[in-house]
């Protein structure tokens, strides 16, 4: 998960030594947060091997600051326990082996209290090494909070798939005040209001600058920023409704074949798939257990093959993400129904607001697939050393999805941000905004 900042980035001024100390800080607290009510049986088990267990996710994000920081930049600093980095790496090759994958959930030891210790014990360590750290390791650190963010989300929505596969269909925060709170108002909320139609909202044309532009934190793949050239085009006013969703199905979406890109329809039918994931009969599973469909929130939990069939079945495209970014770089990216906190968890998007004007929810809500395969952009370089593993290796098979959704710590995501997964995905909270040629 490499990173790249530009000189105006000064991570080692007394101020910014002081605000990377808190925001370190309140990072690694909302992890802990946001696993506080789970029973050591629910974070260590693991639904399926695309999903890690909630205390892997607490476990790895450790071992990436007592290993990138505490190990290669503090004199003297010993591993709390020499056995840990062989569980709890994930993919960086030169670390060396590592547990496998899809094994993860058999670690029943260390424990979820093991960890939280051994998490206190690194937080300590950082905490007090962070005022002496040369520049190189204080941008470790930055990177290793954005890293711990991308966590946060997956550590979300690994809990939810594994939740959803109880037949008790449990609320993942079923003592929190706050799901308590949500489903009262569900409860007693009158019926759902019809979403606004959706509007086409022309974009950009001619030759933009892409990527990121500077001046803060960004993941390698983002940079460098370079020129493309878009055709006339417009995106749709807001993200794919459930409602939408639903008459795709009745219309028989899932049973043509003329909708579906060869690997698409191939999955459909290995899979039996016929609805996005977590719905069953006018229901779906959310972070507060089931709950009714509602037809004007986005749709998600959609694979990109699927993403890409409504839009062939709607007579629309996927927006490229340079149609996407270049409509995006003048909003707030801060904005939107993102997570702020573990007692304000959203169980689901929200619909759009009422008000119709511009594009709404590109932030925040669902991720949107766009067409745009991840591919490097020109001139791309990784980051040296082991670091520079997370992003370019892997750009083959997959495809890029833009905004951020209500499991994303708000203030993570930006425009340049590029989230990526394979097609046949969509266990995160994925969506889809369509465009068309004008």
């Amino acid at each position: 998960m490499a990173s790249q900042t530009d000189a105006s980035h000064d991570l080692s001024s007394a101020d910014c030594v002081v605000k990377l100390t808190q925001r370190f800080a309140a990072t690694r607290r909302l992890t802990l947060d946001l696993a506080a009510t789970l029973s050591d049986a629910d974070a260590s088990a693991q639904s399926m091997p695309d999903a890690s267990p909630a205390k892997w996710h607490l476990a790895h994000t450790t071992w990436f600051f007592e290993t990138f920081v505490l190990r290669d930049h503090v004199p003297g600093y010993a591993l709390f326990d020499a056995r840990y980095p062989f569980l709890f790496n994930s993919y960086y090759e030169a670390e060396g082996p590592r547990h496998a994958r899809p094994n993860r959930g058999l670690l029943t030891r260390p424990s979820l209290d093991d960890v939280r210790v051994w998490r206190a014990h690194v937080d300590a360590a950082v905490q007090s090494a962070i005022p002496d750290l040369p520049r190189a390791a204080l941008a470790l650190v930055e990177l290793g909070i954005h890293h711990e963010q991308q966590h946060q989300e997956l550590l979300l929505t690994d809990v939810k798939h594994l939740f959803a596969q109880n037949p008790l269909g449990p609320a993942v925060w079923e003592k929190c005040a706050i799901a308590n709170e949500v489903a009262q108002i569900s409860a007693v909320s009158p019926p759902p209001a019809a979403p606004n139609s959706i509007r086409w909202v022309k974009g950009r044309e001619g030759v933009v600058s892409i990527g990121h532009a500077g001046g803060d934190f960004a993941f390698d793949c983002e940079l460098p920023r370079f020129s493309a050239l878009l055709t006339p085009h417009a995106l749709a006013s807001r993200p794919v409704t459930n409602g939408e969703w639903q008459q795709f199905i009745a219309d028989g979406g899932y049973h043509s074949a003329s909708l579906w890109l060869s690997d698409g329809w191939a999955w459909v039918q290995d899979a039996d798939v016929n609805a996005p994931a977590y719905w069953h009969e006018g229901r779906h599973f959310t972070l507060a257990g089931w709950r009714d469909i509602d037809p004007a929130a986005p749709v998600t939990h959609i694979s990109f093959y699927e993403a890409d069939a409504f839009a062939s079945w709607a007579g629309a495209r996927l927006p490229t993400e340079v149609e996407w970014e270049a409509a995006a770089a003048a909003l707030d990216p801060a904005s939107g129904d993102q997570l702020d906190s573990a007692r304000a968890v959203q169980p689901e998007p929200a619909p759009a607001p009422a008000t119709d004007i511009g594009l709404q929810q590109m932030f925040g809500s669902v991720w949107e697939w766009t067409g745009s395969a991840y591919r490097p952009y020109p001139g791309f370089r990784a980051a040296p050393g082991a670091v520079g593993e997370y992003n370019g290796k892997f750009m083959s098979g997959q495809f890029v999805l833009r905004g951020g959704s209500v499991a994303t710590p708000r203030g993570h995501v930006r425009a340049s941000y590029r989230n990526f997964f394979y097609p046949h995905q969509r266990w995160q909270f994925t969506g889809v905004r369509l465009a068309k040629d004008l």
